[in-house]
């Protein structure tokens, strides 16, 4: 169980308003990034289905968060995918990933548009190459919440994605995704992988950007 001070409302003083420079292990994510090449296995009535898509992710530094004495720098995100036989989007997803610096605490927030929404965790160096992060039905500090209609048809008992930051400036992630499906007697176990490369480079938070701008103005 986590220590946290008696202290719950006062907030940090002296904050680092540039996000991108206290992101830890969540730098490299920050910009525009597409996959090619990803891999989705997803349940369907005659059995499981294997489709490729292509991805489009992007990761915006957002300002310093704090919960009382609590702080976090973080990149909200959007991720878009496709396939190259329909027009259609095949996912759609957005979020934030947050980073506390004071104890490694890594968060990803999952929401998409078809009633879900989670919070995955897991811990990491601020240099870290590779992020664990998970979340389980029924937990509340690492949960996930559905509509009536997926807890009847397609529950989601676990979430799990691992990212690994390859050194030629790529990423690739892997989400294993737990669900259980009306009518069947096992788990079905659905994956999704891709890996992405970088496509825009990322601009500061609205906070670092003000600061920067008076700083300029002050020197003129």
């Amino acid at each position: 169980m986590p220590v946290f001070p008696e202290d719950i409302f006062t907030e940090p003083v002296d904050v680092d308003p540039d996000t991108l420079a206290n992101l830890g292990p969540l730098r490299r994510l920050a910009g525009g990034w597409e996959g090619r090449s990803g891999v989705d296995l997803n349940p369907k009535a005659d059995g499981p289905e294997r489709r490729t898509f292509i991805e489009r992710i992007d990761f915006e530094p957002i300002d310093p968060q704090a919960n009382g004495p609590q702080l976090f720098y973080g990149l909200r995100y959007h991720i878009h995918i496709n396939t190259e036989e329909e027009d259609i989007t095949f996912h759609d997803q957005a979020g934030y990933w947050l980073w506390e610096p004071a104890t490694g605490l890594v968060l990803q927030t999952v929401a998409i548009p078809r009633g879900q929404v989670a919070l995955a965790s897991g811990h990491a160096e601020p240099d870290a190459d590779r992020l664990v992060l998970t979340a389980e039905r029924g937990q509340t500090e690492n949960g996930i919440c559905s509509t009536a209609f997926l807890e009847h048809a397609f529950r989601t008992d676990r979430y799990r994605i691992e990212i690994d930051f390859h050194p030629d400036g790529s990423w690739s992630y892997v989400t294993d995704t737990t669900l259980v499906v009306r009518g069947r007697a096992e788990p079905f176990a659905h994956r999704d992988e891709n890996r992405l490369v970088r496509v825009s480079d990322p601009v500061p938070n609205p906070l670092a950007r003000i600061v920067a701008a008076r700083t300029a103005a002050g020197k003129g």
